[in-house]
């Protein structure tokens, strides 16, 4: 039975979902205080565009639909988009100045989906700009600002990135749930430092299709959630099958929801000893050892197994992404949409102009390096030389998994930092990467989930990495670690007296 909570954006989305199909609440009050939350929340900058209209009008027809029993999976149920996702007739703009006015006449394929579903929008979420990021602090609309803060301190803290606005809302309570995209770990990361679950889906579970692209052979949307029920159930109607995205997979989409209380008895954890990373902070290594032993208490073998290759992963995802993302940027030109320069003289000049001023720092960055990467006399010394890499690392867990069923690690290298304390340092600001990028390498699904705080009351996750299309053992093992951590620490909403 469910029971309404004491304000209706304490809901996960699964309360949410049967109190609203229940007719306990309507999807309009639901949505109302969500819409009043997002405005509320505004000193936080995690929405880039609100749509509080079009979110009651969906809202009052799911509405319409319930009461006539047509209820749909997600009917009536308010979420984030992160503004990567193209939205038809809503603005999208990727977090930059170049796509700052662009409004898609098509609607991404995991949208959609949504939609289907009955899920209702709340807007878009802020992110790093194209997602090249992790702390979310380059987008051209401004950092967006964890909603946890330090105990006994009044300083700004970042999200991390690049989905650091669908976890900020997620963590804050401005929507049931939320759609992020990983690349390099831009779901699992924001999703640890912030004190929610960010799942990322094997490659091709999500189709990419009308997904602004950072670096396609790594990019995969995925949910971000305060449960680990709540993310197998918003996969469930985020993943399909589209012929449109040549690297979407026709293969089942299980009811992940259904196998989460199966525990984890017998179940074979490994723990990858190249994990263990000098000079990260105590605390780490303590919820690391913590997490096996709530698993091994449950039933699971706890097994150290060796991923070899690890320690080239972060400079060969630096050189792939890059890249990728210097090939997928070279559209963006001032001629079909986007910003145009004003006062050019030639096609050239325009070009420059309008790429100069359209994008920021970080992605001028990385479209050099990529350029650089690609470019006569360099392409086999780094490129092709990244390309070999990648798959030693992508054997390195075939290997792994032929003695075990998961992968138990760290998420992050330590908690969130203070907004503007590692810009100055990309390499810095890159090793918050270390753990997750190997997923995305080898196209694996990987999870995190919060699990414990610093002595100074911030959030820190524990991932599972898991065999390709086997989403349904991660989440399995996620909700093992959930029950025993009994995470159930909130940010305090300092945002509402700013």
């Amino acid at each position: 039975m469910t029971t309404l909570p004491g304000s209706l954006t304490d809901f996960t989305l699964a309360e949410a979902r049967d109190a609203v199909h229940a007719k306990k609440v309507s999807s309009k009050e639901l949505t109302t205080a969500f819409v009043k939350a997002v405005a509320d929340a505004r000193p936080l900058n995690a929405f880039v565009t609100e749509t509080p209209e079009k979110a009651i009008e969906m809202a009052i027809a799911s509405d319409v639909r319930i009461a006539h029993g047509e209820v749909r999976a997600l009917e009536g149920l308010p979420l984030a988009i992160k503004d990567l996702f193209c939205t038809k007739g809503v603005k999208t703009t990727a977090g930059s100045k170049i796509l700052s006015n662009f409004v898609p006449p098509y609607e991404s394929t995991v949208s959609h989906n949504l939609w289907n579903a009955g899920a209702v929008m709340l807007g878009k979420t802020n992110m790093d700009e194209f997602a090249m990021g992790s702390s979310n602090e380059t987008s051209h609309f401004g950092p967006v600002i964890n909603p946890w803060r330090a105990r006994n301190s009044n300083a700004n803290l970042v999200p991390g990135g690049s989905s650091g606005g669908s976890a900020a809302a997620v963590s804050g309570n401005l929507c049931l749930a939320a759609t992020g995209t990983d690349t390099g770990g831009s779901i699992r990361q924001p999703a640890a430092v912030t004190g929610i679950v960010g799942l990322k889906p094997t490659y091709g579970r999500c189709s990419r299709w009308g997904i602004v692209a950072f670096a396609s052979s790594l990019d995969q949307a995925g949910p971000m959630t305060r449960t680990v029920r709540d993310a197998a159930l918003l996969l469930k109607h985020m993943a399909s099958v589209d012929p449109k995205d040549s690297t979407s997979v026709d293969t089942p989409v299980a009811d992940y929801e259904a196998g989460l209380e199966s525990g984890v008895k017998g179940l074979k954890v490994g723990i990858p000893k190249e994990y263990r990373i000098a000079g990260a902070p105590p605390e780490i290594e303590a919820l690391w050892t913590k997490g096996a032993d709530w698993l091994r208490a449950q039933g699971a073998e706890i097994v150290e197994v060796s991923l070899p290759h690890t320690k080239y992963a972060l400079p060969t995802y630096y050189i792939v992404a890059p890249a990728e993302a210097s090939s997928n940027l070279a559209r963006y030109d001032g001629v079909r949409f986007g910003h145009r320069a004003q006062a050019t003289d030639d096609i050239i000049g325009l070009y420059e102009k309008s790429r100069g001023e359209g994008f920021g720092r970080e992605v001028q960055r990385r479209i050099l390096i990529g350029t650089y990467v690609l470019s006569s006399g360099y392409y086999d010394a780094y490129y092709a030389r990244a390309q070999k890499l990648r798959t030693l690392i992508s054997r390195d867990f075939t290997k792994a998994f032929k003695s075990c069923d998961v992968l138990l690690t760290p998420a992050t290298p330590g908690p969130a930092f203070g907004v503007g304390e590692k810009t100055a340092d990309p390499v810095s600001m890159y090793l918050n990467d270390v753990f997750t990028v190997t997923v995305n390498l080898a196209g694996l699904p990987g999870i995190s989930v919060p699990a414990g705080l610093t002595a100074n009351g911030l959030p820190l996750g524990l991932q599972f990495i898991g065999k390709a299309f086997d989403e349904a053992t991660i989440l399995r093992a996620a909700r093992a670690i959930e029950q025993a951590a009994g995470f159930a620490a909130k940010p305090a909403h300092w945002w509402r007296a700013a």
